[in-house]
């Protein structure tokens, strides 16, 4: 799945956010990503309450398209720091 996209349907997904999505690094396969998520929907939340949030934007897509997500979650206020 294409970064780009993966990108376009957190943002769609989560209020406010903001994602930047690459390929993983050393991997070869089209399906290891890395995912930098900012949104003002993770405040209060846990880490684990926040990547569900994620996961759940990426719905089927988890299964189908995406192996594997190194995942960074972030408030605006954390991310500034």
């Amino acid at each position: 799945m294409d970064p780009a996209d993966v990108a376009a349907i957190i943002e769609s997904e989560l209020a406010d956010a903001e994602a930047t999505v690459s390929r993983a690094r050393g991997e070869h396969d089209d399906d290891h990503l890395k995912a930098t998520v900012v949104s003002p929907a993770f405040e209060g939340q846990s880490l684990v309450q926040q990547h569900q949030q994620v996961y759940d934007a990426l719905d089927d897509h988890m299964t189908t398209d995406i192996h594997a997500l190194e995942l960074s979650t972030y408030t605006p206020d954390e991310y500034e720091e």
